[in-house]
């Protein structure tokens, strides 16, 4: 009712030396499509991530032109048919493309993010760990008195892969022990990691017993100014 619905399609597509190529398509459908647009996203172990972008670029392009009516059916059909002009295409703007532009190609990003609780948290920490595993995200889970947050640094389209799956599968439990939707997140920050940041090498679940235990986190990670600016007001 608030975060409309998700689903991932999985198609197989004749590439250009007639291999089979397998795309992962995830469609989030806001709960006001189809005069809003669906977000996409895709993935393919076949293809490089500047590719999967290309082709989920052209996808937006395609959904503008079916702009309030049902449009999913149309554009599976549309990157059957297409895919390997996608793929062409984007070979050769790659070789264009000079060397600088590949750090904003490959650019790093973080999120954090701020939970008001888990009644399931075993269960709610096991979600967490898979879906950081399976989009190779790193960074932490972190509890510090009631205050949970997760900060995470990975690709761009992993990142909003992963705020889709969080905001829209039954991760926790209800009062009445009814499985249920996160409903209390708050996206505190969301922005490429930069030079001086700290990239974590694993991901990694922590408790903390004083507020300075869990800034002295931050602070090591080269991340002192987003600890000051979005952790206090929580701490109040």
């Amino acid at each position: 009712e608030t975060h409309g619905i998700s689903f991932r399609i999985q198609i197989g597509v004749k590439e250009l030396l007639d291999t089979d190529v397998l795309l992962k398509l995830l469609f989030h459908l806001p709960v006001n499509y189809p005069s809003t647009l669906p977000d996409i996203s895709v993935n393919s172990d076949q293809l490089t991530r500047a590719q999967c972008m290309d082709v989920k670029d052209k996808l937006l392009e395609q959904a503008k032109k079916h702009l309030s009516e049902p449009m999913v059916h149309d554009l599976i059909l549309w990157v059957q048919q297409h895919l390997k002009d996608v793929i062409k295409q984007s070979a050769t703007v790659c070789n264009e493309k000079t060397i600088l532009s590949k750090g904003a190609e490959d650019g790093i990003w973080m999120l954090l993010l701020h939970l008001d609780h888990m009644r399931a948290k075993a269960k709610y920490v096991k979600t967490v760990e898979k879906w950081t595993s399976n989009l190779r995200l790193t960074g932490r889970l972190m509890f510090m008195g009631k205050i949970i947050l997760i900060l995470l640094q990975g690709d761009r389209s992993s990142i909003k892969e992963y705020l889709i799956l969080q905001k829209t599968s039954k991760v926790d439990v209800d009062s009445s022990g009814k499985k249920c939707k996160e409903k209390m997140m708050s996206v505190l920050c969301e922005t490429e990691v930069q030079s001086q940041h700290k990239r974590f090498q694993t991901f990694e679940v922590k408790e903390y017993s004083t507020p300075e235990e869990l800034q002295k986190e931050f602070e090591t990670a080269g991340l002192a100014t987003l600890f000051s600016e979005f952790v206090p007001p929580l701490l109040k």
